[in-house]
């Protein structure tokens, strides 16, 4: 019944910053943006090569996130790419620490952990 995931919604703690994160160091376009006064909310559709699939939103005061990365619920975003080398060096030349590199011991490829500006784990995961 289902076809594939639709999105993933993140909730930040400062819009700027994390749309910086996820526009500017990520690459992810822009789809639609929008305020919603009621609710002193902005919400950023972004999309990775034309797919829809993040929501960022905004509130005042969200609850911090209770511990990184074992607790129950969402444990990570993970995103493919074709380079874990390359993906290293542009985490640092953006200033973001990036885990030392590691080895997938089931697959063999190789992955590292970086935090987006809310200290949600981020997985690059080489194919």
């Amino acid at each position: 019944m289902l076809s594939k995931v639709h999105h993933i919604a993140i909730i930040c703690s400062d819009y700027e910053k994390s749309k910086n994160f996820y526009t500017q160091f990520l690459g992810l376009s822009i789809i639609n943006e929008s305020y919603r006064a009621e609710r002193a909310s902005y919400k950023l559709d972004l999309a990775l090569n034309g797919d829809y699939i993040i929501e960022l939103f905004s509130f005042p005061n969200p609850p911090k996130r209770t511990s990184r990365p074992e607790a129950c619920g969402l444990r990570h975003l993970a995103f493919q790419v074709g380079s874990i080398e390359e993906m290293v060096t542009h985490c640092i030349q953006n200033n973001i620490e990036a885990e030392p590199i590691r080895i997938d011991e089931i697959t063999g490829k190789k992955f590292t952990f970086i935090s987006d500006p809310d200290n949600l784990p981020i997985e690059f995961y080489e194919y």
